[in-house]
């Protein structure tokens, strides 16, 4: 069954196992952007490199990866809420052609100065954790080695990643190591789990994280390991965009900003980044904005087109 994750746990609890393909949640992300398909192809390996890691964050709220480039693409940014729902886009400079053969340091990080940036985000407060952000430079030839960089050098954990995107599928497979392992004997034991899982993992081919099912990918890597299985979890694309946040939204750029585009454009056009749906506003909508305070803030991601 597609849109799934499914996350798994080695018997001497040293090393975690996660898989995660989508086809239905991709789909209806695709639906409505068009993106060259190098492109495509990164966006959809973010999505799930965030599906996979967002699994394991120990709060209600979202993860958000984003690859920052100074080359053709300006920006891919990928939500992934605790309860796994997603949402994700890429930014094009206008100015800027992309090549067919497009490659992750040729499209974001063409002077060296891409960025990754990971963002946590509690929903609350009251969740005693304030919000994260760490930046560091666009290093690795692949989405999958910029994410084992991060996760190696910021947050102490070997970690690795297979990832494989097409316009029908995106999939991904992660490995762990757990720390707590304390006695030597422990240590000796972990470490060999680690050594002969990667070993076993480096085997898989692209193709098969988009066409094999979960659990015939996890079968033919790891058929002669004990593995704890938990409850799959589903995976949904979902955009919480409304009138309201793109009210929000306008009202924030200010009157003077909303006249010019009313007087260029005769009204404002908006679409959302994440799903594509349309918002029209006319002078007398605008007029509205600025009569009462709207509602409060949603923080959308929504832009004007």
């Amino acid at each position: 069954m597609t849109d799934q994750f499914k996350k798994y746990l080695t018997s001497d609890h040293s090393t975690r196992v996660q898989a995660v393909k989508l086809t239905n949640a991709w789909q209806t992300g695709l639906a409505h952007q068009h993106f060259p398909a190098c492109v495509q192809k990164l966006l959809g390996e973010l999505v799930s490199a965030a599906v996979l890691l967002a699994s394991n964050i120990k709060f209600e709220g979202s993860l958000v990866l984003q690859l920052q480039g100074d080359g053709p693409i300006a920006l891919i940014v990928v939500e992934c809420t605790s309860d796994l729902s997603i949402r994700a886009t890429a930014t094009l400079r206008e100015d800027h052609k992309v090549p067919e053969d497009g490659t992750l340091q040729s499209l974001l990080n063409t002077r060296g100065e891409g960025r990754f940036i990971v963002v946590l985000d509690p929903n609350s407060k009251e969740s005693g954790m304030a919000p994260y952000q760490g930046v560091v430079p666009l290093e690795g030839d692949t989405v999958a080695q910029v994410l084992e960089s991060y996760m190696r050098d910021s947050e102490q954990l070997e970690t690795r990643l297979w990832l494989a995107s097409n316009n029908k599928h995106t999939g991904g497979l992660l490995l762990q190591r757990l720390p707590g392992q304390s006695a030597a004997e422990s240590l000796d034991v972990s470490a060999e789990t680690w050594s002969r899982l990667t070993q076993l993992a480096t085997t898989l081919k692209p193709n098969e994280l988009l066409e094999l099912d979960t659990d015939t990918l996890i079968h033919r890597l790891f058929w002669q390991e004990t593995l704890l299985a938990y409850e799959p979890q589903d995976v949904r694309w979902h955009c919480p965009c409304s009138r309201e946040r793109v009210a929000d939204m306008l009202h924030a750029l200010g009157r003077d900003e909303i006249d010019s585009i009313l007087s260029e454009r005769g009204n404002v056009h908006i679409v959302c980044n994440f799903c594509g749906k349309p918002y029209e506003f006319d002078a007398i909508d605008c007029a509205g904005l600025f009569i009462e305070p709207p509602g409060a803030m949603h923080g959308g991601d929504d832009s004007v087109h």
